[in-house]
């Protein structure tokens, strides 16, 4: 009897083992889905939806002429009040333009071929200036 007793005692309770498999299938197929996905993500130029096609003949309604218009050309140049001008210079000239009108909102003319940064680099320099809104005129083609 003091045998049974002394066996009882020394049975060894075992952890429950954790099956990792699925946790480790699940990894690899994301991992894969990244990797299938990352070179579609590779993008540097965002092209520009252009206009609606209307007949010439049909005036288009746009809010009255703002006096600060900006045109961005297809080779990114920009033109501040028909004159050319550098990123470098266009928050002074913007600043300057805000002190002026300050209840005007900014005329972006922006040709769909020029590149996306040009737009972005403009939008910076509107906010540097102070200007929270603007307007982006597209002309059908």
């Amino acid at each position: 009897m003091g045998q049974g007793l002394a066996r009882r005692r020394t049975v060894e309770l075992q952890e429950p083992i954790i099956n990792l498999t699925p946790l480790i299938d699940v990894v690899f197929v994301v991992l894969i889905a990244f990797i299938l996905v990352a070179p579609l993500l590779d993008r540097d130029q965002v092209q520009l939806a252009s206009g609606a096609n209307v007949p010439s003949h049909v005036p288009l309604s746009m809010k009255e002429a703002s006096p600060i218009q900006i045109h961005v050309r297809a080779d990114n140049t920009i033109l501040f009040a028909g004159m050319l001008t550098s990123i470098d210079d266009l928050p002074q000239k913007l600043f300057t333009a805000r002190q002026q009108f300050p209840q005007a909102h900014p005329q972006v003319f922006h040709d769909k071929r020029a590149h996306f940064g040009t737009y972005q680099a403009l939008k910076n320099c509107l906010e540097k200036a102070g200007f929270d809104e603007m307007d982006i005129v597209l002309s059908p083609s």
